[in-house]
């Protein structure tokens, strides 16, 4: 199998303060733009990322065509100005402090997106984990062709429960070493070339030993998942669909070099103390509830399958709450199977639907009257792989991936141009 993440060319600011030029993810905060108004406040003139992106809590208050035009006029400028150093064909070592008291470590490094799809029904080896949302795309797409950095937020897992991959980095030079903007945490990241470059592409390379695959995941002739995503899915899903545009106009040749063929993301092991899925539960507003429980109780009772698998769901309704297990699912088809229920549910009942990270929340609601919850179970991270593998992508507000502040922080750039 081809290197799917490999070392690369990347960009750090000189001399700019990093906590001033280093802001969290644009697609956190999205209804607080009081939250970005004081970044943007606290930032002033000073080089910063915040001047490269779009905060998506400003799309609808903010001129897509005029912020694209700004975005690419600053990006030109710093690398004008001498703005960035280059850290030549290295990766990254990363150690993000988490605000929940753990410690993330990643390596950022390059996806080739040649081994990435977005779309239904992919067996590329770089594969999605949340449906994509194609609408979403267009906008970041016009960015992005006529961007001349990217930056990631972007976060992908891979299967490593040994830590073969993470546990070989060697001490390398110190590259930054600060404390976050707004209780982020604490972040450092160090240079891994040369040697140790080496051996951490050979790990990733044993990680797609075929024999290995077929032990761990029973695949039974499916196409395996080497690299999930984990964060920024619809921030690939644009570079992979950018990388088609610009590809139809090259060589043969120029396509294995240009730089738009690559995407820069931080690979972090699932298996790492840091990582805990956290379920997103379903709750129905608006609605007739007298038959909840006996409808529900049908549906999921008509949704079995041939895994080998057992997974609890709790509904809620009133002051009256019921377990039910489901068996034969896997956790990504247990989540869409119950993604169609609540669907249909308020197709015949009336009402609409939303989504709900905490328990407590969820119980405070469905006891209001017109309300019923769906509880998710919280899996197991190790679910994830053969989940996606066996029955495909999750649907869209399955799962999320630690607090709003834990979320990845813009820091690093790469050309694409």
């Amino acid at each position: 199998m081809e290197k799917l993440f490999i070392p690369g060319d990347i960009l750090l600011p000189k001399d700019a303060d990093p906590a001033l030029w280093s802001v969290i993810a644009c697609d956190q905060y999205t209804s607080e733009p009081e939250y970005w108004d004081g970044v943007d406040r606290r930032v002033g003139d000073a080089p910063s990322t915040l001047r490269m992106i779009l905060p998506e809590a400003y799309l609808s208050t903010h001129d897509a065509d005029t912020e694209r035009d700004k975005i690419n006029a600053t990006m030109r400028r710093y690398l004008a100005d001498g703005v960035f150093r280059t850290v030549e064909n290295s990766f990254i070592y990363c150690e993000r402090e988490l605000t929940v008291g753990k410690t993330r470590r990643g390596l950022l490094g390059l996806i080739d997106l040649e081994a990435y799809d977005y779309r239904a029904g992919s067996v590329s080896p770089v594969r999605a984990t949340e449906r994509t949302v194609e609408s979403r795309l267009p906008p970041r797409v016009q960015i992005r062709l006529q961007a001349e950095l990217e930056l990631p937020h972007i976060v992908v897992f891979i299967d490593d429960p040994e830590n073969t991959v993470l546990g070989s980095v060697g001490q390398g030079e110190t590259l930054y070493d600060f404390d976050l903007m707004d209780g982020g945490g604490h972040i450092r990241g160090t240079r891994v070339a040369g040697a140790d470059a080496e051996r951490i592409e050979a790990a990733l390379t044993a990680l797609t030993d075929p024999a290995l695959l077929e032990k761990r995941y029973r695949l039974d002739g499916r196409p395996p998942v080497v690299i999930a995503m984990g964060d920024g899915n619809h921030s690939l899903a644009t570079a992979r669909l950018c990388w088609e545009r610009i590809r139809e106009k090259l060589s043969p040749a120029e396509r294995e070099r240009h730089p738009a063929r690559f995407a820069l993301a931080e690979l972090v092991n699932i298996h790492d103390e840091s990582v805990a899925f956290e379920p997103i539960h379903r709750v129905l507003f608006d609605t007739q509830t007298d038959t909840f429980f006996a409808d529900a109780r049908d549906y999921f009772a008509r949704s079995t399958g041939e895994e080998e698998t057992s997974h609890e769901l709790r509904l809620t309704c009133g002051s009256r709450t019921e377990t039910i297990t489901v068996k034969g699912l896997t956790i990504g088809k247990l989540i869409e199977t119950a993604q169609q229920f609540c669907e249909r549910y308020v197709v015949i009942r009336g009402g609409h639907l939303d989504y709900i990270h905490d328990d407590e929340t969820v119980f405070s609601m469905a006891a209001r009257p017109g309300c019923a919850g769906v509880l998710l179970p919280v899996f197991d991270k190790s679910e994830l792989f053969p989940s996606v593998i066996r029955s495909g992508t999750f649907p869209a507000k399955s799962f999320s991936i630690g607090p709003a502040r834990d979320k990845r922080y813009y820091l690093e750039c790469r050309k694409i141009k």
